[in-house]
């Protein structure tokens, strides 16, 4: 198993290291090439973000450690844990140094995520949506018996029932949690008497061991205005808190009571009883996110935009415009578009399947054929989930070529 924490990465110039020959007069190095050089997880030459093939996804390694320095003394300081959700990055890599950092595990969508960390190292993971099928119910079962720390979510009876006979079906018990709806009617029990009963049932059957619940209100990520989201956060969440309460007086484990995310990381240890909240796009930020505001400013800035796509100018022919080789395979159509990082008085946008379009207002500079800018991505999730692997950066030059293993993983 591969190890990729930054601390063992280092350059071709380190002392002793063997010279490996690199073309110095080709441009554009692509993915297997970058692959082979980090084979050994030792970048083993030295290359410039701006030498990749393109479109390319690179991530700024001091942007992405700032990221999670910020986050873990934020909980620590605000007394909860973070157990970040991996839907966002997708690469096994990233979630280790979230690990390593002070998160007490990771989220997973889909037991297919699940599968994608356990076999690259990660051993503590909380799938935080339902398995509703007797095959994806045996893949998770067969995961919890490899997997101690694997635990999953349920909403309702008929769900835990079936459960619990696959688990005992394999001669395990497997760790679940109750997944309370937060008022959207997504997922999850309705809150009070109904969670109460089915967690007591979870509680009783004899092949699943009651963790805790999970509530996570994904409609108040992105609420505009921090007093805005503060209050909605906080009141969407007393139904689950009551929940909380009933749990604990009637004697069962409230251990885990997880929920929250990059949104509201600052506002989730108000809820009473929360342990851990479900963080995600932090590590990477994105346009959607730079406009909600945050607590002292209407650009949400407590984290680094750490995650751009690289792309190259096909044409600059035409006065007042551009066009790249990054439309929505590359960037998706998700909105605001993207931002194209470090300048001004120019708007992009991805609609088209193959070419993106930059088009100049007052622009601080302008492009001409085969030139390279960075854009700052629309959202995080889905970006990621378009591409194998993505380049951890540092001071432009290539440090970690880091596999996408959960890239497709959504069932």
């Amino acid at each position: 198993m591969r190890d990729s924490s930054l601390s063992r990465r280092r350059f071709l110039q380190s002392a002793g290291a063997a010279a490996v020959a690199v073309p110095t007069s080709i441009k554009g190095f692509t993915a297997a090439e970058m692959r082979g050089f980090d084979a050994t997880d030792v970048m083993e030459a030295d290359i410039s973000k701006w030498e990749l093939d393109t479109p390319a996804l690179c991530v700024d390694l001091d942007a992405l450690e700032a990221n999670l320095a910020t986050l873990q003394q934020t909980v620590v300081r605000n007394g909860i844990a973070s157990r970040p959700h991996a839907k966002t990055h997708k690469c096994p890599a990233i979630a280790r140094l979230q690990i390593e950092n002070g998160s007490v595990g990771i989220c997973t969508a889909k037991v297919g995520e699940a599968v994608a960390m356990y076999e690259h190292g990660i051993d503590e993971i909380l799938m935080t949506t339902i398995n509703a099928t007797l095959f994806k119910i045996t893949r998770a079962m067969n995961l919890r018996r490899q997997c101690s720390g694997f635990i999953q979510a349920t909403d309702t009876p008929g769900n835990a029932r079936d459960l619990s006979a696959a688990a005992e079906a394999l001669g395990i018990v497997a760790d679940v949690v109750v997944d309370i709806d937060s008022g959207g009617h997504r997922t999850g029990v309705t809150p009070g008497q109904p969670a109460l009963e089915l967690a007591q049932l979870v509680d009783q059957l004899p092949g699943l061991r009651l963790q805790g619940m999970l509530c996570y209100d994904g409609g108040s990520q992105h609420v505009k205005g921090f007093d805005t989201r503060r209050a909605r956060t906080l009141e969407r969440l007393v139904p689950a808190t009551e929940t909380y309460d009933l749990m604990k007086r009637s004697g069962l484990n409230t251990g885990i009571f997880s929920g929250g995310g990059t949104g509201t990381y600052n506002i989730d240890h108000e809820t009473r009883g929360l342990t851990d909240i479900q963080v995600g796009s932090y590590v990477f930020m994105d346009a959607q996110y730079l406009a909600i505001g945050g607590s002292g400013s209407d650009l949400y800035s407590d984290f680094d935009t750490s995650l751009t796509i690289l792309t190259t100018v096909l044409n600059a022919q035409y006065e007042g415009r551009v066009t790249t080789d990054a439309g929505a395979k590359a960037c998706t159509i998700n909105q605001p578009w993207p931002i194209v990082k470090g300048e001004t008085g120019m708007s992009y946008t991805s609609g088209s399947d193959e070419f993106g379009t930059l088009r100049y207002d007052d622009p601080s500079r302008t492009y001409k054929l085969g030139d390279k800018l960075e854009l700052i991505v629309s959202h995080c999730d889905p970006v990621v989930n378009l591409y194998d692997q993505m380049y951890g950066v540092r001071n432009d030059r290539v440090e970690a070529v880091w596999r996408i293993a959960a890239r497709g993983m959504s069932a």
